[in-house]
């Protein structure tokens, strides 16, 4: 047999895996027997040696060995069986709280036990609470195991004991013909990193060595676990740079525009473009000037005019005669983004057509229509876009606003939409949360990364302060003399449960009070279980000043420009990430006066919580927040890893291991030189089939 297939064969060729064990394998996405191999452990148990009871500590897990000084069961406010057992060195109590008769009768006086198990602290001692124990006859009775015992992530109806029978028949496989899943990095390489062959890497996780710490195998320095985690980020970063390959070899329409052209919309602008600002402009027209599609994220705090920066693409793509579509993640966004196009593009013969799910009847079938025969120029809107009834006569360009709040396929349906036989549109995707250089490398390596990091000229800087929510009242009584000042307010309301129903209700209750203590302010609500109309409706109405104070959850961290409102006060600010208060901040400090967000937070503040809103306070720039976002928080919640469009990993984990990151570029040009025929079988090897996203 070809040994390269032994290891591709169904899990259903291992002894013990019937079809039910196979079904329930798959749902951990375990259908080769290579997939067993790289199913490593969550955690290990040491069963390598007895413990003396006196030895013991809580949260640990522990082989004993012991004689039962009496059993009895308690009827408290839980019936349970409680054995007290001792080696001379303390003692212990084990507790049941499902037990039988005969178990009970076991368990009389002077019977040796072997038992495991985690150490808990119970009323009066240490407990084990449903133990595995053995009743044996001798201490050399009590079995121990040569290594410690690998603890692997499982699904209902599935038992450790399964798993890890199939496991130590896939590793047997392995072993015997390690040809079967060859080491795809090279040696020269790996030495130069001080990383084990992944041989040596696979059985050092799944079979430590006698006398490794269960603690030393589940932390970053483990060479074997780091050895993996690299792979797999080499592995995504290959996967990006071959499609960024691949987009290259596509046509995509040449878009220019004239100096008249350009000049018009200048003449429609109420400000003067920053160095910033024209050099980006000229990075996409470099990019829009060739027949390759452009595919550039642009970076840039909030504030810093990344919209206009998005017009002038625009123009490109009209002057030449194709389509622009514009995509925002709400409605709010998409008609903000029409005012700013409709006002900028007033002296351009082109359509403008806003597209969102709450357009109806004939008014959308008129949209559709001037769509897809090519007289709407720009075509602004939410998700819609790239619904089926969808058609663009001429799709040059896609611009994709605030795209982490998109999710892959929804993005990959929009360029869909403009791929005619061998030619794409260019995309233009921009972001206002600031991506610390280590994840742009990771999760954008595909793209070309453009940075506005410069304000525009006039630009008040928001004062920040940080105040205990002691001074509440304190806090209130200055918004009658705000909003006497014919200024507005911001009130934030954060709740550290995900739950959209209890921040809601937090936010409802807020607004309750402040309108109690504020019966001269008008104050509006606005929450995630609004319907999108009503909370457009409210924000809108904020806008034009018909309200005084918005009570709001997180949902304005993008929202519209209300210059007048110059004041924010974020409740437990200690319970979110720098870059999301950050987001927020960026509400205020949008007019010609002076601004203020106060951080109204809970006491006492921990040392971390107080260093990262001291951080914010002494500065306002994205960038150096992002950083230290990431060296606080870590990049999972920073990055909000769970949405999406962000790469899931098998094996790695940012947090843990983004350290790494910085030897990835290095190791991917290594192999690109000297082993290019490695690069697909190492992103098959770690992406299977997912690579197509990575277009997007």
């Amino acid at each position: 047999m070809d040994t390269q297939v032994i290891l591709e064969k169904a899990v259903v060729s291992l002894n013990g895996i019937g079809a039910q064990t196979a079904v329930r394998l798959e749902k951990l996405e375990i259908r080769r027997i290579r997939d067993l191999i790289f199913h490593l452990p969550i955690r290990y148990e040491d069963r390598t040696h007895i413990q003396a009871i006196n030895t013991l500590a809580p949260g640990s897990t522990a082989l004993v060995c012991a004689r039962v000084v009496s059993t009895e069961i308690l009827d408290r406010t839980r019936r349970s069986l409680i054995c007290q057992i001792t080696d001379e060195t303390g003692y212990l109590s084990l507790r049941f709280f499902h037990f039988s008769a005969s178990q009970h009768n076991s368990l009389s006086a002077g019977t040796l036990l072997s038992c495991f198990g985690e150490i808990k602290q119970g009323y009066s001692a240490y407990e084990m609470i449903h133990p595995e124990y053995k009743v044996i006859q001798t201490v050399e009775h009590c079995i121990t195991d040569d290594t410690l015992t690998a603890i692997y992530p499982l699904t209902e109806g599935l038992r450790q004991a399964s798993i890890r029978k199939a496991i130590d028949q896939a590793l047997s496989l392995y072993n015997n013909n390690p040809e079967a899943l060859p080491d795809l990095l090279p040696d020269a390489l790996l030495k130069h990193f001080h990383y084990p062959s992944l041989v040596a890497a696979l059985n050092s996780l799944h079979k430590p060595e006698p006398g490794m710490s269960v603690n030393a195998l589940l932390v970053s320095p483990n060479p074997a676990l780091k050895r993996l985690a690299f792979e797999e980020f080499i592995a995504h970063q290959l996967s990006q740079l071959k499609n960024k390959s691949i987009d290259k070899h596509w046509q995509a329409p040449v878009l220019k525009s004239t100096q008249e052209q350009e000049q018009r919309l200048l003449n429609n602008l109420a400000f003067t473009l920053t160095a910033a600002q024209q050099r980006v402009i000229q990075e996409i027209q470099s990019d829009c000037a060739s027949n390759s599609p452009m595919l550039r994220l642009i970076q840039g705090d909030v504030g810093s005019g990344k919209t206009v920066v998005a017009a002038y693409a625009a123009l490109l793509a009209l002057s030449s005669h194709y389509q622009v579509a514009i995509m925002a993640p709400t409605e709010l966004l998409a008609e903000q983004h029409l005012r700013n196009f409709s006002h900028w593009f007033k002296d351009f013969s082109t359509q403008i057509v806003f597209l969102t799910g709450q357009l109806k009847g004939k008014k959308r079938e008129q949209a559709l229509q001037a769509i897809a025969e090519g007289s709407a120029g720009i075509i602004i809107g939410t998700h819609a876009l790239f619904q089926d009834a969808v058609s663009f006569e001429r799709l040059g360009l896609i611009i994709i606003d605030e795209q982490h709040r998109f999710g892959v396929n929804q993005r990959m349906a929009l360029r869909d939409k403009g791929q005619h036989k061998n030619s794409k549109p260019h995309q233009l995707i921009m972001t206002a949360t600031p991506i610390p250089r280590t994840l742009a490398m990771l999760n954008y390596a595909d793209l070309d990364i453009s940075i506005i990091d410069e304000l525009p000229p006039g630009r008040i800087p928001v004062v920040t302060r940080a105040i205990s929510a002691e001074r509440r009242a304190e806090i209130i009584a200055k918004i009658t003399n705000w909003v006497k000042q014919g200024r507005q307010v911001y009130w934030v309301c954060t709740l550290i449960e995900e739950s959209e129903v209890l921040q809601c209700e937090a936010a409802e209750k807020t607004a309750t009070l402040l309108a109690e203590m504020l019966p001269e302010v008008r104050i509006g609500l606005v929450h995630g279980r609004m319907k999108a109309l009503e909370k457009d409706q409210l924000m809108q109405g904020f806008k034009q000043h018909e309200l005084d104070l918005l009570v709001a959850t997180t949902v304005i961290e993008v929202g519209v420009d209300v210059p007048n409102a110059g004041l924010m006060i974020i409740e437990n600010p200690e319970r979110l990430g720098l870059s999301q208060l950050h987001q927020l901040r960026g509400r205020v400090g949008r007019g010609t006066e002076d601004s203020f967000c106060i951080l109204m937070y809970q006491t006492p503040l921990s040392r971390t919580s107080r260093e990262r809103l001291n951080i914010l306070r002494e500065t306002s720039d994205g960038f150096i927040i992002a950083e230290k976002d990431l060296e606080l928080r870590g990049p999972g919640e920073m990055m909000g890893t769970r949405q999406t469009g962000q790469i899931q990993f098998k094996i790695a984990n940012l947090e843990r291991d983004t350290a790494l990151l910085d030897q990835v570029s290095e190791a991917v040009n290594i192999i690109q030189q000297t082993c290019p025929e490695n690069i697909q079988p190492l992103i098959e090897r770690w992406l299977g089939t997912t690579t197509k996203y990575a277009e997007v």
